[in-house]
C-alpha cells in the first residue's frame, strides 16, 4: 500500500494500516515529516542548529483522535496540558479561565463572568449566545453552514465588544479565519466541543518536544519494518493502475489532488476551496518577559504568545493575510509593540534574535457553503482514497481533523481489501 504525504493525515493512515499488518510505503516530498505542523532548523545556515516548530501547534482534550494517535505512537506523555487559559488585554490586564465545581456546561461560568476585558452587558450577551449555540448546534433543521459566524452572532444580538474581545480571539486562533468569513457551524463546533463539551475538554495541550520528535518516534519506534519511509520523494502523478501498490491514499492538500489524479475530476467540486495563512514569530530575548506559560492577546494582530523557555517566545498571528506582503522586520516590530503594551517587562528586555515564518497556505478557509463539498475517503477509483483535514471529517482545519481523515482513509482501504479492521477511532 502507498501513502502519499507525510503530514498528520498521512502519518495517521500509515499508523493504522501498519497496525493492521499492512506493509506501507510512505512518500513525503520534503526532507521531514509533519507537513504544515513540522520542525525546522532554527538557523538553516548553521549545521546542527536546534530545531524549532514552524508555528505553535496545540490541541484540546476534546481532540480524541489526535490523542489516540499520540498514544499509539508512544508519545502521549510528550503533551503537557494546561487547565488555565490566560486572556491578556493591551493594558496588561490578565483574566484566567478555569473550570470549577459547577456541573457541565456551567463549569466555566464563574471564570467567564469574572473576565474584566468585557462589561456585564457583554457577559450576558456571551452567556445568551452560548446557550443558543448549545441548543441550536444539534437541531436537524438548523443549517449553520449557510451563514458566517458574525452573521449568527448578530442574529443573537451579540454586543460589539463581546465580538471583538471574546468571540474573535477564540475563533481566529481555532479556525485560522475571521468570524465574518468563517462558517457559523465550524465556529460553533469549537465552542460546543471545547468550552461546553466536558469538564476538561477546554484544556490546552502543548508539545513538550519539537514536533519532529513526535513523528520520528511514531514511525521508527512503533512500526519499524512495516513502514518504508521515502523522504524527498515527490510524487507528480498517481497511476491508478500501479501494480506495485494495490491501494493508494492521497494525504495531500486539496489543490494537489486534481494534479495528481486528473481522472478523479474533482476540480469543479474543489473550486470553492480557499486557503488562509498563519504567521509564526520566533523571538529570543535576553531575559523572560512574562510569568505566564502562554497568553491569548485579545487586542491587536498577535493572538497568542507562548513561553518556550530561557527568553525564547513564539507568537502566532492566525488568518494573517495582512502580513503576507509585510517585511519580516515590520512584523516583528508590530509584535514587540503589542508585547510591550501587555507585558511591561518586555520594554526593558533586549531582543537578540528573531525569525518570522509565514505558512501562506496553512489551512483551508472554512467558509459558508463549503461543508457539503468536502469529500469522503473513497473516490470514483476503487483503489485511490483521500485523506487530509480538508476532507469530510466533521471538524474544521485542525490536527484533529487531519488524524480523523487518516484513520477513515485507512479503514476504507482495509474494508476494500477485505482484511481485518483495526479498532475504531474514538
Amino acid at each position: 500500500m502507498k501513502v502519499i504525504g507525510g503530514g498528520l493525515a498521512g502519518l495517521a493512515a500509515t499508523a493504522r494500516l501498519a497496525e493492521a499488518g499492512a506493509r506501507v510505503d510512505l512518500h513525503e516530498a520534503r526532507a521531514f515529516l509533519g507537513g504544515r505542523a513540522a520542525s525546522i532548523p532554527a538557523d538553516p545556515h548553521v549545521p546542527g542548529s536546534a530545531h524549532i516548530d514552524n508555528c505553535q501547534h496545540v490541541l484540546l482534550r476534546c481532540c480524541t483522535s489526535l490523542l489516540d494517535f499520540y498514544r499509539r505512537c508512544g508519545v502521549r506523555d510528550k503533551i503537557v496540558f494546561h487547565d488555565e487559559l490566560h486572556l491578556v488585554t493591551s493594558d496588561g490586564t490578565v483574566d484566567t479561565i478555569r473550570a470549577d465545581a459547577l456541573p457541565v456546561p456551567f463549569h466555566l461560568l464563574r471564570s467567564l463572568l469574572a473576565v474584566r476585558s468585557i462589561g456585564w452587558a457583554d457577559k450576558l450577551s456571551v452567556a445568551r449566545c452560548l446557550r443558543a449555540m448549545k441548543r441550536q448546534h444539534s437541531r436537524p433543521n438548523f443549517d449553520p453552514d449557510s451563514l458566517t459566524f458574525t452573521q449568527w452572532l448578530r442574529r443573537m444580538r451579540a454586543t460589539n465588544r463581546s465580538i471583538r474581545r471574546f468571540w474573535r480571539p477564540f475563533v481566529v486562533s481555532a479556525l485560522n479565519e475571521e468570524p465574518e468569513i468563517a462558517a457559523a457551524g465550524a465556529a460553533m463546533q469549537v465552542f460546543c466541543e471545547g468550552l461546553l463539551g466536558s469538564r476538561d475538554s477546554y484544556q490546552m495541550g502543548v508539545p513538550a518536544v519539537p514536533l519532529s520528535d513526535l513523528y520520528d518516534a511514531a514511525l521508527a519506534g512503533r512500526f519499524g519494518p512495516s513502514v518504508r519511509l521515502h523522504l524527498r520523494s515527490r510524487v507528480r502523478r498517481v497511476d491508478a493502475l500501479d501494480h506495485e501498490a494495490d491501494y493508494q491514499i492521497l494525504a495531500v492538500p486539496f489543490d494537489r489532488v486534481a494534479k495528481l489524479v486528473p481522472e478523479l475530476r474533482l476540480q469543479r467540486r474543489l473550486q470553492g476551496f480557499e486557503t488562509s495563512p498563519i504567521t509564526g514569530i520566533h523571538l529570543w530575548f535576553d531575559r523572560p518577559i512574562m510569568d505566564l506559560p502562554h497568553a491569548m492577546l485579545v487586542d491587536g494582530d498577535l493572538q497568542w504568545i507562548f513561553d518556550k523557555g530561557e527568553g525564547y517566545y513564539l507568537g502566532v498571528i492566525s488568518a494573517s493575510r495582512a502580513q503576507l506582503t509585510q517585511p519580516s522586520g515590520d512584523i516583528v516590530e508590530g509584535a514587540l509593540r503589542q508585547l510591550e503594551e501587555a507585558f511591561p517587562r518586555a520594554r526593558t528586555a533586549s531582543l537578540e534574535h528573531s525569525r518570522v515564518i509565514k505558512e501562506t497556505r496553512a489551512t483551508f478557509s472554512a467558509q459558508p457553503g463549503l461543508e457539503r463539498h468536502r469529500p469522503g475517503p473513497t473516490t470514483a477509483l476503487p483503489n485511490v482514497f483521500l485523506a487530509g483535514d480538508w476532507t469530510a471529517t466533521g471538524w474544521p482545519a485542525t490536527m484533529e481533523g487531519a488524524v480523523r481523515s487518516g484513520y477513515r482513509a485507512a479503514e476504507a482501504v482495509l474494508t476494500a481489501a477485505g482484511g481485518p479492521r483495526t479498532r475504531s477511532a474514538p
